[in-house]
C-alpha cells in the first residue's frame, strides 16, 4: 500500500466503522433465523465474537460480509469490533466505556495477523473510539507492538483520527452512581484472590465478603443493578448476572478464519471500571488477552486481565489448541488452569474469565466459571449462519 492509500485508509475508520454499524442486527448470512447450538463443529470461513446481544449479531454479521466474499481475516475482525466500539450503549468497549477511578476513559486493544506473524496494540489511549484500528496501524505502520496513553493517541491523530469525548450519558449516569457508593468496591488494597472475611464482620464490603459462590452472586447482583441490565430478574438470570461481572470487566473479542485459511483476532476494551488511573488489564497484551497462531488457531479473553497476564492466558490455550485439544477443551484447560494456581492460596476465590477460542478449521469453543448452572455464550457467523453458541461452565 502506497502513502497516500494508507492515509486515505486511516481517514475513512470512521466513516467505514459507522457503515458498518447499520447492517440490520438479525440478519443471517445463510438466510436462516438465529439459532442456539452447541456442536462447535468445524466450518470456514467463520467467526466469533465474545459479544451475543444485538450489537454482537451486527458486529458478526459485519465480518460476515467481509469473509463470505473472500476477504482476509484481519478486514473482518477489524470491522466487527469497530461495530461494538462505536455502540453508545455498551459500556465496557470503546464509546461509552466506563472510565477509570478519576472519570477518565482509557481504552486498551490488540490485533494479531496470522498470516503476516505480526500485532499491535495501544494501552491507555484516550479520546480515541476506535482503539481496535489504531492498533491496526501500530501493526502494520511501525515495527513497534504496543504505543502507550498521549503518545498512542498522538499516534492516532497523525493518522486522521478525530480526539472525541468517550464518556456518553449513560456511561456518566453510572459512573456516578459508583462514585456515590465509594468505597467498598475500588481496587485498592490486596489482590482479589489475597482478600478474605475479616474476623466477625457482617460483610458487604470486599474485603469483607471473601470469594465463594455466594459472594461472587452477590457482587453480581450489585453490578447488575448498577449497570440496568436488562433481564436479571427474568427466567435468564444466572447468565445476566454472570454477564455483569465481565461487564465490570470490559472487553469484547472478535476472532476469524478465512477462506485462505488465514486466522486474526482482536481484543478491544475500556478495561476494568473504575481502575486506578494508569492501570493497563491484559487486552493489549499479546499472549494474555489475545494470541493468534496461523498454524493452529486464536484465543482471546474477557474477564478480569490481571489473573490473564500472570497465566499468559491467551497463548496457553492456543498452546493447547496445538497439542491436539479442541477449542472447547483449550478453554475449559485454561480455566482449570487458573484455578489450579489459586487453589492453595484461597481456595474459595472464583476467577472472573471468559475464554473463547477458534483452530483454522473453523472448530470454536468457549469457557468460563462465574457460576455452576449458567455456561458461557459467544456469537458464531459461518456458512449455516449466525447463530449463538453455548460453551462450558467450569465447576472446578
Amino acid at each position: 500500500m502506497n502513502r497516500r492509500g494508507f492515509i486515505g485508509r486511516g481517514l475513512s475508520l470512521g466513516a467505514a466503522a459507522a457503515v458498518a454499524g447499520s447492517v440490520p442486527a438479525r440478519a443471517s448470512a445463510g438466510g436462516t433465523g438465529p439459532s442456539l447450538r452447541s456442536s462447535g463443529r468445524a466450518m470456514t470461513p467463520m467467526m466469533i465474537t465474545s459479544h451475543t446481544n444485538d450489537t454482537g449479531r451486527r458486529a458478526a454479521t459485519a465480518a460476515w460480509q467481509v469473509l463470505s466474499r473472500g476477504g482476509a481475516a484481519m478486514d473482518a475482525v477489524e470491522r466487527g469490533a469497530n461495530i461494538v466500539e462505536l455502540d453508545p450503549d455498551g459500556t465496557g468497549v470503546g464509546w461509552g466505556g466506563l472510565p477509570n477511578a478519576d472519570g477518565v476513559v482509557q481504552l486498551d486493544a490488540s490485533v494479531m495477523d496470522g498470516a503476516t506473524y505480526n500485532a499491535g496494540s495501544v494501552a491507555g489511549i484516550e479520546g480515541i473510539r476506535t482503539p481496535a484500528s489504531v492498533a491496526r496501524l501500530v501493526m502494520e505502520r511501525t515495527d513497534h507492538v504496543m504505543l502507550i496513553g498521549k503518545y498512542a493517541q498522538q499516534f492516532a491523530v497523525g493518522f486522521g483520527f478525530e480526539v472525541q469525548d468517550l464518556m456518553t450519558p449513560k456511561s456518566r449516569e453510572i459512573w456516578l452512581r459508583w462514585r456515590e457508593r465509594l468505597s467498598d468496591t475500588d481496587d485498592w488494597g490486596p489482590a482479589d484472590h489475597l482478600r478474605r472475611p475479616r474476623a466477625g464482620s457482617g460483610g458487604g464490603g470486599r474485603a469483607d465478603a471473601g470469594f465463594g459462590e455466594d459472594a461472587i452472586r452477590r457482587e453480581a447482583e450489585e453490578w447488575a443493578e448498577l449497570l440496568d441490565l436488562p433481564g436479571r430478574d427474568g427466567p435468564d438470570r444466572d447468565y445476566v448476572l454472570a454477564e455483569a461481572l465481565i461487564h465490570r470487566y470490559g472487553t469484547t473479542n472478535v476472532l476469524a478464519v478465512d477462506a485462505q485459511g488465514n486466522v486474526s483476532g482482536i481484543t478491544t476494551t475500556s478495561g476494568l471500571a473504575w481502575k486506578v488511573p494508569g492501570r493497563v488489564g491484559d487486552s493489549p497484551i499479546i499472549g494474555a488477552g489475545l494470541y493468534v497462531d496461523n498454524d493452529i488457531g486464536a484465543a482471546a479473553v474477557t474477564g478480569r486481565g490481571e489473573d490473564v497476564i500472570k497465566s499468559c492466558a491467551g497463548y496457553y490455550i492456543v498452546s493447547q489448541m496445538g497439542a491436539g485439544r479442541t477449542p472447547q477443551q483449550a478453554c475449559e484447560d485454561a480455566v482449570g488452569m487458573i484455578r489450579h494456581k489459586y487453589r492453595n492460596v484461597n481456595p474459595e476465590f472464583i476467577p472472573s474469565e471468559k475464554f473463547v477460542a477458534i483452530n483454522k478449521e473453523g472448530d470454536h469453543g468457549c469457557a468460563w466459571m462465574p457460576f455452576r448452572d449458567a455456561p458461557p455464550r459467544m456469537t458464531v457467523a459461518n456458512a449455516d449462519g449466525i447463530h449463538t453458541y453455548e460453551g462450558v461452565s467450569v465447576a472446578d
